[in-house]
């Protein structure tokens, strides 16, 4: 039921049409990790502004296995592009906390290099007169399969109310080499999948928010409580609304 072409031409205008107004003349930045969604948002960012107007931002924590599908990704896009290792950074922040006599927590050990990703988009696009992209898709975020002011952050979000199946359509539609497209996300830190971490797969939780579909009801309690515990990511930050007297 999905109208690939239909969405991915309404896409294509909406960032032309957010760029008008929010940066008109300005450059879409996007963090490249040679996975789907980041070469989707790339590659939607070059058919709405022209490959002159995208800059691909490569970013390994160290050696990075898979940076080739990163370098695969802009040279089939023909975008300028920069590598910025972010090793010494992490590294950095994590010593100091160990110096402050912190027992480091695994979770800031995941969560530290995609923020400090985000805030190296930040530092490029100000010094490129550019936007910072988002990348994730509806299926993450419906989850909290992200980071909140790391991957989770951005200007704008033209994947933000796609499904995964639905992003591997368009990138197919958009002519993506396949193997980025059906590139299988890992954290990078486990050697597991993202599926393998969720303990679901992408698939299924497609089928459940697009068609409130799920056989397994452990399986649904379980995404039902991972949506309701991480929904607050997809919102602003409470704010006390102070009235003056």
């Amino acid at each position: 039921m999905f109208n690939v072409e239909k969405a991915t031409e309404n896409a294509i205008d909406w960032i032309r049409a957010w760029f008008e107004e929010n940066g008109k003349g300005c450059n879409a930045v996007i963090g490249i990790s040679g996975g789907k969604d980041s070469s989707v948002v790339a590659a939607l960012c070059v058919a709405a502004l022209g490959k002159d107007r995208v800059i691909g931002v490569l970013m390994p924590n160290g050696e990075q296995s898979d940076i080739d599908c990163a370098q695969k990704l802009v040279e089939h896009l023909g975008i300028t592009h920069y590598t910025c290792n972010i090793k010494k950074s992490v590294d950095g922040v994590l010593e100091e906390m160990k110096k402050c006599g912190l027992d480091v927590s695994r979770q800031s050990i995941v969560n530290l290099p995609p923020r400090i990703r985000m805030s190296t988009l930040y530092a490029l696009s100000q010094s490129l007169n550019g936007r910072v992209a988002n990348t994730c898709n509806l299926s993450e975020d419906w989850v909290g399969y992200s980071t909140r002011y790391g991957d989770a952050a951005g200007d704008f979000s033209p994947l933000g109310k796609f499904t995964v199946q639905e992003v591997k359509a368009i990138g197919k539609y958009l002519n993506l080499p396949t193997d980025l497209v059906e590139k299988v996300p890992s954290d990078g830190l486990s050697g597991k999948t993202d599926e393998d971490n969720l303990g679901f797969t992408y698939a299924v939780l497609d089928k459940y928010i697009r068609e409130n579909v799920i056989d397994d009801k452990d399986l649904k309690a379980k995404i039902d409580r991972l949506h309701v515990l991480n929904e607050f990511k997809l919102k602003p930050i409470p704010c006390f609304e102070y009235q003056p007297e």
